[in-house]
């Protein structure tokens, strides 16, 4: 099994610019340890994996990032600016957005509407950026009137980055597990979306994804998670072709 990287992965050696650097935190739920001396960065442009088995600790990871559970420990930094102890909204404003697990759009509006909400918090005209997810996105346009709980799982999961790109402008986009209950289509839709933001938008990403052959096979770099702890820190190509890591680690055979 392929052993963790010695070098800190806030120090990991680069030619791109660092745009997000997670370093020792340590983050608790109540009494109970979940994150210990996590460290991570992100260079501009990139797609980082997060990958690891249920309960790992990934979605508390982004949780981290986004000041919904702030970590106790360490720093979190954008652009070498720290965000730790800032309110979420004001990450946000900072460019970091999120797409949640299970999508969590909201039902009972229709897709106009929830795009509405999410543009309500930048400033100024959004009206530029509605015609921006709607060429991205045709199938939203196609549905603009009907209610979200009435869409497929595949339509929701694009409206939920769509959302998430309304609003101030996004650098980095936390995507947690947006391939889960979705048909094999779907998902293999749902990369290219991922891979066209990323490529042709240059948006920066951090994938949390339970499918850790699709998230490497789109990620730059990766990390493994295990039981709070980062195990594995490499290029994500070197992790996909190390079929005993992804055993080990990731139980992929």
């Amino acid at each position: 099994m392929a052993a963790v990287s010695e070098t800190p992965a806030a120090d990991r050696a680069s030619t791109a610019e660092e745009l997000l650097a997670v370093d020792s935190i340590h983050t608790y739920y109540g009494q109970s340890h979940i994150l210990f001396d996590l460290s991570l960065s992100i260079d501009r442009g990139e797609i980082v994996a997060l990958v690891g088995r249920n309960g790992a600790g990934k979605t508390t990871t982004l949780r981290s990032v986004l000041g919904l559970t702030p970590p106790a420990e360490g720093t979190i930094a954008k652009d070498g600016e720290p965000i730790d102890g800032l309110e979420p909204y004001e990450i946000r404003k900072r460019g970091i957005s999120w797409v949640p697990e299970e999508r969590r759009v909201f039902g009972g509006l229709t897709v106009e509407e929830n795009l509405r909400l999410a543009a309500s918090t930048g400033e100024g005209d959004q009206s530029d950026g509605f015609e921006d997810v709607y060429e991205r996105f045709p199938r939203l346009d196609e549905r603009r009137s009907q209610k979200a709980g009435t869409m497929s799982g595949g339509e929701q999961q694009m409206l939920a980055i769509a959302r998430a790109l309304l609003g101030p402008e996004t650098d980095v986009l936390l995507l947690d597990e947006p391939s889960e209950g979705l048909a094999p289509q779907i998902v293999d839709d749902v990369a290219d979306i991922v891979r066209e933001l990323n490529e042709e938008e240059g948006v920066t990403i951090l994938l949390v994804e339970q499918n850790a052959e699709m998230a490497l096979e789109l990620a730059d770099h990766a990390y493994v998670l295990e039981n709070g702890r980062i195990v594995h820190d490499s290029p994500a190509a070197e992790l996909l072709a190390d079929r005993e890591a992804m055993e080990g680690y990731l139980g992929v055979k």
